[in-house]
């Protein structure tokens, strides 16, 4: 397998990675391929860091739209009713066929339907703050990090840095574990599980810190990242806007168990036989997709040069045939939550293609979803060996 995805926060090298504006890549979409490896840039600090539109022409390529961060507002906690969207359109709320609803602590233990674009969630005006003050941590010097020095080389200074962060992490954690209760759907449950688990687990391994263990950070990271692109596809309209163009899956043929979020397991604890063709399938979409990566983000599509629009319009089917690989992965796993975190990442890979002839600054939410899924799953299968 390749290398790990570049660190979140800057590349580990011998002199420290400082962290840059996201996306690090040339071109800016996530996907390049740095030092041979398939990967993802840093992003602002943390995944939850405010993300804007660009004034920067084409100095920002592709960076995730969005509006000033507004102060959080007090979580009017609603039991919502789980209901099945008609059959003329692509399912964005929780599918309840086949389940009892034994889990009644769980908003989501009803939904057993089809991984698709969502377009509401009440955890999202909770999970905000916490990742707002997951990146504040990390700019006390852990953002500075070099990853690959382990925890018997590392200074007074850098030992503090590593405590506070781990420190920070399990914060985070705690804080999320009731989020995993109030969403109303299973994928955002377990995305909200494995941040917890991942992040724990990095707190854990730091008094005994070694360079492999920095794959634990970089899962934590990119849960947080895909959360983020979810919730901001809801808040800024894409995710209503182009969640009926995107067709339905198939039912799936097993499920992940509704388990104790108070600790949850990570999904990946021994490499995952797909891991491989995974890590390929992220390569190969990097290269496919390397001359629309160089298209600036803030160009929405009534704007663009006639080259600009070819090659975007070359690119449309270069992302449904990721989807689609991305799916037929998910589905040779045994493993539940690989299932849906792939299907997860395939959906909102064809939301984005659907968006692309109208595409606005927005859409870019949708995209960035998709492609830290896709992330979230390299970094554990690296986690777990791979």
């Amino acid at each position: 397998m390749s290398s790990l995805p570049p660190d979140p926060f800057g590349p580990a090298s011998a002199a420290g990675g400082a962290p840059q504006p996201w996306p690090q890549q040339p071109g800016g979409h996530g996907g390049t391929l740095p030092e041979g490896g398939p990967g993802w840039g840093p992003q602002e600090q943390w995944a939850g860091g405010p993300l804007r539109p660009s004034n920067g022409g084409g100095k920002a390529k592709w960076l995730v739209g969005g509006l000033a961060v507004v102060l959080a507002i007090a979580l009017v906690v609603v039991i919502t009713v789980l209901v099945v969207k008609p059959d003329t359109g692509t399912p964005t709320r929780p599918s309840n066929a086949g389940r009892d609803g034994s889990h009644s602590e769980f908003a989501s233990a009803n939904d057993t339907g089809p991984i698709a674009i969502i377009t509401e969630d009440p955890s999202c005006a909770a999970w905000r703050p916490i990742q707002d003050t997951l990146a504040d941590s990390a700019k006390a010097g852990w953002a500075q990090r070099d990853a690959l020095i382990p925890a018997s080389a590392w200074s007074p200074e850098q030992r503090e840095q590593y405590r506070a962060m781990g420190q920070a992490m399990r914060s985070a954690a705690d804080q999320t574990v009731p989020l995993a209760k109030l969403t109303t759907h299973r994928v955002m449950r377990q995305l909200y599980e494995q941040f917890i688990a991942y992040a724990r687990a990095y707190a854990d391994a730091i008094p005994t810190y070694t360079p492999r263990d920095d794959s634990l950070a970089r899962a934590a990271n990119t849960a947080t990242g895909v959360l983020g692109g979810i919730c901001q596809a809801i808040r800024f309209g894409s995710a209503e806007a182009r969640a009926p163009m995107v067709e339905q899956l198939s039912v799936p043929q097993q499920l992940p168990p509704v388990g104790d979020p108070v600790d949850p397991a990570r999904f990946l604890v021994q490499p995952d036989p797909i891991c491989p063709d995974w890590d390929a399938a992220v390569a190969q979409f990097a290269n496919d997709t390397a001359a629309w990566r160089a298209i600036p983000a803030d160009t929405p599509a009534g704007q663009w040069s006639p080259e600009q629009k070819a090659v975007t319009t070359a690119v449309v089917p270069v992302m449904r045939d990721s989807a689609k690989k991305l799916e037929e992965l998910g589905q040779r796993s045994d493993n539940a939550t690989f299932q849906d975190l792939a299907a997860l990442a395939a959906q909102y890979r064809r939301a984005f293609a659907q968006a692309i002839p109208t595409y606005n600054v927005a859409d870019n939410h949708l995209y960035d979803a998709g492609w830290r899924a896709t992330g979230l799953i390299q970094a554990a299968c690296a986690a777990a060996g791979s």
